[in-house]
């Protein structure tokens, strides 16, 4: 019931539900739930029809569903009470319908991953583990999170169905239970607003960006702005081919400057070559691993990427070790726009109000075939690879100087949105 914009969060929530045609809502309520069934009452008056279930004692964010199973829909959404969302439901939903999922889980990065849980997940977006927190100091975790927003099948719950009334977890214990029973559990990864307010000063956060409308922005069913960011040599120190997740090291200034992307509603992603992988000189899964590295480090100063694109194909041949079916000409490789696009898709991104930002021509040319506009950053190699006779739209000595340009002269247009 606590006020955002005005109007109780929890009136978010259902407005949010009826704009994307879900008119049929269950409250399950514990503490306070007086306040929640005078203001909401049948939930007529939101244009939605509402009931509210009252646990007698806590049951846990899965017990307290798994004891209204008897009212739940074939399938069915459910939200946290203490996030603020804006999400395109019906995105979702019918992903959630096309994967034949048991349970589909809206995950993300977030600025806080070493105290949230974190999700491990198969290329194809399959939930393989969990891990939940504290996490271990000596493993680097991508930086992905249980967001806290689910479409569950009812007949994957049958197991439990009038089982034990002890309090049960979602993330602690009904998804591990039923990951371990075989169910097929998905990860839909989505950079769209969904934060909870467990503390004062992330309560104060999305108030702040909610009045500057950045959570009204954030709806995949609106066209989205991105800055497109280079690996090495403009993230991170260019050690010719980096091999190991150990020898990764952020350059200066970094973490702050995608954190600064975070806070203004700019997509941050990542879009790198990696010929390494198709020369054999590092597998996936060590790519993997430098990837959850750079992720474990902005992590550490609250900032993240929002998605991570590589290519890893290589056109010529003569390395030792070599993968055959990776040496190929692609749409992929930067200067080719292949990444840009396929983020565009996924994103729904606005490629004419986004940005690249490379220590490269390559990186320079691959904006142009891209369509956005680019800076060049006198890090890494500085443009002196000299591969494509083609010029930046500006120059600056560092990634924080450019990503303050960026937000301090693109602002005024982000209200076309």
């Amino acid at each position: 019931m606590i006020l955002i914009g005005g109007k109780p969060l929890l009136e978010h929530q259902i407005e949010l539900a009826r704009s994307h045609g879900f008119t049929d809502i269950i409250i399950l309520a514990c503490y306070r739930a007086d306040l929640i069934k005078r203001y909401i009452g049948d939930g007529s008056r939101f244009g939605v029809s509402v009931s509210t279930i009252v646990e007698r004692e806590p049951l846990g964010t899965a017990g307290a569903l798994l004891a209204a199973m008897d009212q739940l829909a074939e399938n069915f959404v459910v939200l946290y009470g203490d996030t603020m969302v804006n999400i395109d439901l019906q995105r979702i939903w019918e992903r959630h319908r096309q994967s034949r999922a048991d349970a589909t889980l809206l995950v993300h990065p977030n600025d806080h991953p070493l105290d949230s849980d974190l999700l491990e997940t198969s290329a194809g977006g399959w939930i393989e583990a969990f891990h939940n927190r504290p996490h271990a100091t000596d493993h680097w975790f991508q930086n992905l999170v249980n967001a806290g927003l689910y479409v569950i099948r009812k007949a994957a719950l049958e197991p439990w169905a009038g089982g034990s009334r002890a309090p049960l977890d979602f993330g602690k214990d009904l998804f591990p239970a039923l990951l371990n029973r075989g169910s097929r559990l998905l990860a839909y990864n989505s950079p769209e607003f969904i934060k909870d307010i467990g503390t004062p000063e992330r309560y104060d956060r999305i108030c702040a960006e909610y009045q500057t409308g950045v959570v009204a922005r954030s709806s995949l069913r609106t066209p989205q702005r991105a800055v497109f960011l280079d690996r090495d040599g403009t993230l991170i120190s260019d050690k010719d081919c980096l091999r190991r997740a150990e020898d990764l090291e952020l350059l200066p200034g970094v973490a702050n400057a995608v954190r600064q992307l975070n806070h203004h509603g700019w997509r941050a992603v990542l879009a790198t070559n990696q010929p390494v992988v198709a020369k054999g000189w590092c597998s996936e899964a060590e790519l993997q691993r430098i990837h959850n590295k750079l992720e474990t480090l902005l992590g550490r100063e609250h900032a993240f990427l929002d998605r991570i694109y590589f290519c890893p194909h290589h056109p010529e041949s003569g390395f030792a070790g070599e993968r055959a079916e990776l040496k190929i000409c692609c749409q992929c490789r930067k200067p080719a726009p292949g990444m840009l696009i396929q983020a565009a898709a996924d994103l729904n991104l606005d490629l004419a109000q986004s940005w690249l930002i490379g220590d490269s021509t390559s990186d320079i040319q691959a904006a142009v075939n891209g369509g956005v506009r680019s800076v060049l950053v006198r890090t890494g190699c500085a443009g002196r690879d000299g591969r494509y006779p083609v010029a930046p739209h500006f120059v600056f000595d560092t990634l924080g100087q450019t990503v303050d340009f960026i937000i301090q002269n693109a602002e005024p247009s982000a209200q076309h949105s």
